[in-house]
C-alpha cells in the first residue's frame, strides 16, 4: 500500500505542480541575542513537526489539494519531496515527537512528563559544535513537551539541552485568574481528552525573564493573543519573536491544530490542515524577510504519523490513528533551502528516524545514538 501511494504521489504531484521529478522554562540568565554578530554567520535550520497527521484524501491526493495550496504550489516546487515517510514506532504525538527529535524509536508513555530517553538533535548539536543555550530552541504544545529539549542520557542531558517555549502555559500564567472565555480556545491541551485545559507550573517569575527576553509585555502578549484564532497561531507568533530577538540556529516547532480532528468534527480536522498550511507558508516567510536566516535556512516539514483509513475495522478514520496500518504509519516530508534540490520527488521509502542524522550531516555534528540513516537527497 506506502509503495502504491508513492507512485500516486509521483504522478500527480508532477501533473499539478510540474515538478521535474528524480515547562515553558524560565530563561537561562545571560542569554544574548546572536543576531548580527559574526559567531552566528552560519547555517540555520528550522523544522516544523504536525502533532496530528493529515491523510493523503484531504491533503495531496488529488481531492485533497485544495486543502493546501501553499505546501504544493508555493513551497513543495522549492524543494525535495519525500512521498514515504514510514513512522515504526508508537503513534502518540509526544512520543513520536520525541522520536523524531532523537533519531530512535522512544517508548516512554505519552501522557507522562517524561524525557526522552536517547539523546536530542539539540543535544548532539549543541555538545558538538559548542553552540550556547540560546542558539536552539523549541517551540510546542505543553502537553507534556516541556521535557522534549533534553533526554536523560548519562552522556548528554539537560546542560546540552535546548530551551524549551510551551506558549499555551505562557498565555495561561499571563492571566493567572483572569483567564476567560476570550482565551479558551487557545488553552486547549490534549484533543485527545476534552476536558483537560493547559496548566502552567510557569512561576511569575518565569514568566518576566521569557517576557524580557522575547522582549513583549503582557499586555501587548495577551492583546495580540486574543486576535488569534488557534494556538498553533500563538506559537507562530512566538518563534518569530525568537526570531527576531535571538536568531537562534536551530529552532523546532510542532504544529497541533490538526489533532483537533479526534473531536470527531470533519469539518474542524479540515480547517487544521489549511491553517498549518498557511502557517508553513508564513514562516518559510519569515526566513526570507530576515537576513539573519535568508540564504542559509533550511527548513524541514512533516508530520509525526498519519491518521486512520475509512475502511480498517478497528480504527475510527479520520478521527484517531490507532490501528498501526500503512496510513496512520505513512506520510511525507518537505526539505526546501541552500543546497536543496528544487522540483524534485523521492520515492523511495524512508524512516521518520533519518531526520536527526540527516540534520548531522547537514550541520556538521555526530549523532551517534541516532538509529536512523542519512538522506543522500539532501545532505
Amino acid at each position: 500500500m506506502a509503495a502504491r501511494q508513492g507512485l500516486a504521489r509521483r504522478d500527480f504531484l508532477r501533473s499539478a505542480a510540474g515538478l521535474a521529478g528524480a515547562g515553558m522554562i524560565a530563561a537561562t540568565p545571560g542569554l544574548r541575542p546572536l543576531r548580527g554578530l559574526e559567531t552566528s554567520r552560519r547555517p540555520k535550520t528550522l523544522v516544523v513537526t504536525f502533532g496530528g497527521g493529515a491523510r493523503d484524501e484531504e491533503t495531496f491526493a488529488p481531492e485533497g489539494q485544495e486543502n493546501i495550496p501553499h505546501l504544493l504550489n508555493d513551497l513543495l516546487p522549492r524543494g525535495t519531496f519525500f512521498t514515504q515517510v514510514v513512522n515504526h514506532g508508537i503513534l502518540g504525538h509526544y512520543v513520536a515527537t520525541a522520536s523524531l527529535a532523537t533519531g530512535a524509536y522512544e517508548t516512554l508513555n505519552n501522557f507522562a512528563l517524561a524525557a526522552p530517553q536517547n539523546p536530542t538533535v539539540f543535544e548532539y548539536f549543541r555538545r558538538d559544535l559548542g553552540r550556547p543555550a540560546q542558539d536552539a530552541w523549541v517551540v510546542a504544545p505543553s502537553n507534556g513537551f516541556n521535557r522534549i529539549g533534553s533526554s536523560d542520557h548519562r552522556k548528554y542531558g539537560e546542560p546540552w539541552g535546548a530551551e524549551v517555549l510551551l506558549p499555551k502555559q505562557m498565555l495561561a500564567a499571563a492571566m493567572g485568574a483572569k483567564s476567560s472565555l476570550d482565551y479558551e480556545h487557545l488553552l486547549q491541551d490534549n484533543y485527545e481528552s476534552p476536558l483537560t485545559v493547559s496548566t502552567s507550573t510557569a512561576t511569575a517569575e518565569d514568566l518576566y525573564r521569557t517576557a524580557e527576553l522575547l522582549k513583549l509585555s503582557y499586555s501587548d502578549f495577551s492583546a495580540h493573543a486574543k486576535s488569534l484564532s488557534s494556538p498553533d497561531e500563538l506559537s507562530v507568533f512566538i518563534v518569530h519573536r525568537l526570531m527576531q530577538q535571538l536568531a537562534p540556529s536551530l529552532l523546532w516547532v510542532t504544529l497541533h491544530d490538526i489533532d483537533i480532528a479526534h473531536s470527531g468534527a470533519f469539518s474542524l480536522y479540515l480547517d487544521g490542515i489549511r491553517r498549518s498550511d498557511r502557517l508553513c507558508a508564513e514562516l518559510w516567510s519569515m526566513v526570507e524577510a530576515d537576513p539573519e536566516y535568508k540564504g542559509r535556512t533550511t527548513m524541514y516539514i512533516l508530520p509525526d504519523f498519519g491518521r486512520d483509513s475509512d475502511v480498517d475495522a478497528g480504527g475510527n478514520g479520520f478521527q484517531h490513528h490507532r490501528t498501526g496500518d500503512a496510513l496512520s504509519r505513512t506520510t511525507w516530508m518537505l526539505v526546501l533551502g541552500p543546497g536543496v534540490r528544487q522540483n524534485v520527488i523521492v520515492d523511495r521509502p524512508v524512516d521518520s528516524l533519518d531526520l536527526v542524522p540527516t540534520l548531522g550531516a547537514r550541520l556538521g555534528f555526530s549523532t551517534p545514538f541516532a538509529r536512523g540513516r542519512v538522506l543522500s537527497e539532501v545532505a
